[in-house]
């Protein structure tokens, strides 16, 4: 009786240890495949962020370097449909839109002067692609003298450049173009803050 008992505890531990065994195979393939897929997802939300993740926006560029010119925004300032004579032989300006006038800066960060007409500020360029081009009108509103593609002479002050545009009021986070160069330009896009 005693040797039948001493028969059937040997199997049974035989029987438990390879349960025992298999349990524990078990167990690491789980571990195994759940952290493959952990894993899988953490890279997959690192290359793809998810849709609710809003980008941030650009950062709003108010200064850059084209060769040796660096270039300022100074200010714009939005003048209203009207631009109001200071004489008696000049007229007023009206539009239907509004009149921006826009202030660069342009100094030579190089060892030698720039000459003139090497530098110059261009077109105003709206979140939709829309060109503005300076008023010619505008004539008589601007400084004078005309400082825009002056002979810049290295490490002075920047030298201020104006212009008026006459713009869309329904225009957004505008742009103006700076440009070096002579027939080869080189040009470069500045934000604009428009104040009031």
């Amino acid at each position: 009786m005693n040797k039948n008992f001493n028969g059937q505890s040997g199997k049974i531990s035989k029987v438990l240890l390879i349960l025992a065994v298999a349990l524990l195979v078990v167990i690491v393939i789980v571990y195994i495949v759940i952290r493959m897929a952990v894993t899988k997802n953490s890279e997959t939300s690192l290359t793809n962020p998810s849709v609710t993740e809003k980008p941030e926006p650009p950062k709003p560029v108010y200064e850059a370097t084209i060769g040796d010119v660096r270039f300022l925004f100074e200010s714009a300032r939005d003048m209203g449909n009207i631009l109001k004579a200071s004489s008696s032989y000049e007229q007023d300006l009206t539009t239907t839109e509004k009149f921006i006038k826009v202030v660069i800066g342009a100094q030579n960060k190089g060892k030698n002067n720039l000459p003139q007409y090497a530098w110059d500020i261009g077109n105003i360029v709206d979140s939709d692609g829309r060109n503005f081009v300076p008023d010619s009108r505008a004539y008589y509103f601007l400084p004078r003298p005309d400082m825009c593609g002056s002979i810049l002479k290295p490490e002075f002050k920047p030298t201020p450049c104006m212009k008026i545009y006459e713009v869309s009021r329904l225009s957004t986070n505008l742009k103006i173009e700076v440009k070096v160069g002579d027939s080869k330009k080189q040009t470069v896009f500045i934000d604009l803050k428009v104040t009031r």
